[in-house]
């Protein structure tokens, strides 16, 4: 089905996965005689430019060895400071899309013309792939996407910064393409109220659902949510496209005046989606709504794979294709086989996109990757250099004045395209929960449970264990925290005032990262819960562990419980449940 655009594109991948070793040097040449004179990379490598000299001097970072840097050219300083290359008028924002700091902060990294190009080639290389199989989706109809923007947010310089997704959106091209090839309206995706915007998108996808060619979002997670609200919604829906006319509680303006332009009285329409929608099961609704649908489109892989089996229902037939991955830091790979298994995605790196190196990681326990090494001491592979099988850690250099750069995701190399290799995403380094986008670390649930347990200590109890896990078998999903609580001098816990375990779930949202608040504000996240369990709990999950041969001296209580037959062990042994009442502030 590929089309002679495709073909050119296709023979450009085999051009670049063949030359991968030669087109990663170059491209590390090319970086190095651009900034080399900047502010950074001069005190380590002195106007040098060769890769053994940047490889032995420049260290490896992450995120906030180089924040003070960004900040002062988010401030109005020169961007020679981390790169010669003038900045295109704006800053990504990267608010906790695929990457960000522990504490969920937004993390910013400059745009370039270069950064710019790279993005255009790009999609040109990963939907390559898509059009060889489901034909060129551009010419066959409308996609009916979920997309959401974000406010930008002005720097005190004058800079302009906002999310990679909200980037997009507004480029000039994007606003040309969007009605001819989307149901979308411009004015739904800027909606500052997610739920008015996200009703309008299904909406006037379900009024042009004939035109609807493929269904999805970025995120697994997002299309999962907007099939959950229209559930709940669908009637409402119908009556709007039976009478032509907007439901009252949508009261934004650009959603109105959209909905002018796209709306008119369809009795026998609405007749069709109601009979639809009111069955007794929604298996395959995605098909039977959209029955012109080729596939799915949004990433499937990492955490996102938490969500197939419920999309898998939902879209019965239809393939679940996740096209590409990209970290907040570089453009990384895209996928050859739209067709596999989201369990099965490889992306096979670019070469031509960043300079990419690999910290060797070890995989020494079912429950996580452990880190066994000190960066400094351990020496990077390059792209071309990586072992089957093996684990590592992903460290890119770009031309957005990132060197040496520690992403945090942490991929295991499935295989080879030619020269290049095929990654799976395994998880992120440091992240345990993770309901969307949001990234919980290990520290971050800590301390929120530091804060907690301190209302038990009055009353004469203390948190003995804990571990978490993520319930996403209702939408939204949320938190889970198992706490096992012991008495002080012979007290049970089953005097303890549930009041007061309440107030506990209470504090651990608070004391939890803005981007999580953020989120629960917008009900992508529910509310948190704390199962009590009784004595003893942990004691049977450590029996299960060792029962699968994990030696008992260095057993390490899992911080985040993926096991299902763990998750039985611990539910089977539940006391109480307690949820957040309000929203954290």
């Amino acid at each position: 089905m590929a089309t002679n655009g495709c073909e050119g594109v296709l023979k450009m991948i085999e051009e670049l996965t063949t030359n991968a070793g030669q087109i990663q040097d170059e491209v590390l040449r090319e970086i190095l005689s651009r900034n080399a004179g900047t502010e950074y990379l001069r005190g380590f490598l002195h106007g040098q430019t060769e890769k053994q000299l940047f490889k032995k001097n420049v260290p490896i970072v992450s995120y906030e060895d180089l924040k003070p840097y960004i900040d002062r050219i988010a401030n109005g300083e020169t961007s020679d400071i981390l790169l010669a290359e003038p900045i295109t008028g704006s800053i990504i924002c990267l608010i906790k899309c695929s990457s960000g700091t522990s504490g969920g902060q937004p993390k910013m990294m400059p745009v370039t013309a270069q950064v710019t190009k790279n993005c255009e080639l790009f999609r040109r290389l990963y939907e390559s792939p898509v059009i060889k199989h489901f034909g060129d989706i551009n010419q066959a109809g409308k996609r009916m996407e979920l997309m959401f923007a974000r406010p930008e947010i002005e720097t005190p310089s004058g800079l302009k910064a906002a999310s990679v997704s909200t980037s997009i959106y507004n480029e000039c091209n994007f606003r040309t393409i969007l009605p001819k090839l989307y149901t979308s309206s411009i004015e739904t995706i800027f909606c500052p109220d997610p739920n008015q915007g996200l009703y309008c998108q299904l909406l006037f996808g379900l009024i042009q659902r004939d035109e609807v060619v493929t269904v999805g979002s970025l995120f697994a997670s997002t299309v999962l949510r907007g099939i959950k609200f229209l559930e709940n919604h669908w009637q409402e829906l119908c009556n709007d496209i039976k009478t032509g006319r907007l439901s009252d509680w949508i009261t934004d303006l650009g959603c109105r005046n959209a909905a002018s332009l796209v709306m008119k009285p369809n009795p026998e329409q609405a007749d069709l989606i109601e009979n639809i929608c009111n069955c007794k099961s929604w298996e395959g609704i995605i098909r039977k709504l959209w029955p012109k649908a080729r596939y799915i489109g949004c990433v499937c892989t990492g955490v996102m794979r938490q969500y197939t089996a419920e999309l898998e229902f939902y879209c019965r037939g239809l393939p679940l294709v996740s096209t590409f991955y990209a970290c907040s830091e570089a453009i990384c790979g895209i996928n050859l086989e739209p067709l596999c298994k989201p369990c099965d995605v490889s992306y096979t790196f670019l070469p031509n996109m960043a300079y990419f190196e690999f910290l060797p990681v070890e995989n020494e326990h079912d429950e996580s990757i452990e880190m066994k090494r000190n960066d400094e001491d351990t020496e990077l592979v390059d792209l071309v250099n990586v072992k089957a099988g093996q684990c590592y850690e992903l460290v890119v250099t770009t031309c957005a004045g990132l060197y040496r750069y520690k992403v945090g995701d942490l991929l295991m190399v499935s295989g080879f395209y030619n020269n290049a290799p095929q990654f799976q995403f395994v998880e992120r380094k440091n992240v345990i929960l993770s309901v969307d986008q949001e990234k919980t670390s290990e520290t971050d649930i800590s301390k929120a449970v530091t804060e907690a347990k301190a209302l038990l200590d009055p009353l004469g109890f203390i948190l003995t264990e804990y571990t978490s896990y993520v319930d996403t078998s209702s939408a939204p999903g949320h938190y889970v925290l198992f706490w096992e609580i012991k008495g002080k001098e012979g007290k049970h816990c089953k005097e303890l005032d549930p009041k007061i375990m309440v107030e506990c779930c209470s504090k651990m949202e608070v004391s939890l990262h803005y981007t999580y608040k953020i989120y629960r504000k917008r009900n992508i996240i529910a509310a948190l819960e704390i199962r009590v369990v009784k004595q003893g709990s942990f004691e049977a999950l450590m029996d299960y562990y060792v029962s699968k041969g994990t030696s008992f001296s260095q057993y390490k209580k899992p911080s985040c419980i993926k096991s299902e037959e763990a998750l039985k062990i611990l539910d089977s042994r539940v006391i109480g449940k307690f949820f957040s009442p309000k929203l954290p502030l």
